[in-house]
């Protein structure tokens, strides 16, 4: 069996995030962009970070931050993968000693291939819906007929999953990963754990089937 990885963005509370590790999800995203309802202080990662058990990855999200934020961020909590979810460049990606997946809002002309080729070394390239007034998060589907069947790279999809939808983004894409934030949310940053476990229930069932 095929097993699909899931990572859940924008916790601020520590006992939802715990309930997600220990429920199942392979990652916990942490948002550092303070315009964000799902933004977190270096104090609360922390405290999310401790209550976390082993083997859970740490994924930091940033968007267009300074050199020095990212690095201040890196030097207080322990992040195991940096996510760049603005108009970062590749070589901007790789300042760091941290493996990186580049963030990518899909549109109709996005060529996923030559992305792959530009962020050739990222861990992952994790496939967003577009908006034009917000770098994720924003509960909105794209069309996964835009995403090529041969990547070079693993893809992480993302953009407006919950758990009704999630098996038949799993058959249909067969993605490596699944990105999930406002889909298990009752109001932004603020998560459900019923339907944290209902969705990760999903992605279990739906990897046995497929």
């Amino acid at each position: 069996m095929t097993r699909t990885r899931v990572k859940i963005c924008g916790f601020t509370d520590v006992e939802q995030a715990a309930h997600a590790a220990y429920a199942g999800a392979d990652a916990i995203g942490l948002v550092f962009f303070p315009p964000s309802s799902r933004n977190v202080s270096i104090n609360k990662a922390q405290e999310i970070v401790a209550a976390l058990p082993p083997f859970t990855s740490v994924v930091a999200l940033f968007v267009d931050a300074t050199e020095k934020k990212i690095r201040e961020v890196l030097k207080h909590v322990p992040i195991d993968l940096l996510q760049f979810h603005g108009n970062e460049s590749a070589s901007a990606c790789r300042l760091y000693t941290k493996p990186y997946m580049k963030a990518i809002r899909m549109q109709s002309d996005t060529n996923i291939s030559t992305l792959s080729t530009q962020y050739h070394d990222a861990a992952g390239l994790l496939l967003d819906a577009f908006h034009a007034d917000a770098q994720g998060g924003t509960g909105q589907q794209f069309d996964w007929d835009l995403i090529p069947k041969d990547n070079t790279i693993p893809i992480i999809l993302a953009g407006g999953l919950d758990e009704y939808n999630v098996g038949e983004a799993i058959a249909r894409v067969k993605p490596y990963a699944l990105d999930v934030s406002s889909g298990v949310e009752v109001t932004k940053g603020i998560k459900d754990n019923n339907k944290i476990s209902a969705f990760l229930n999903e992605v279990y069932q739906s990897d046995r089937n497929n």
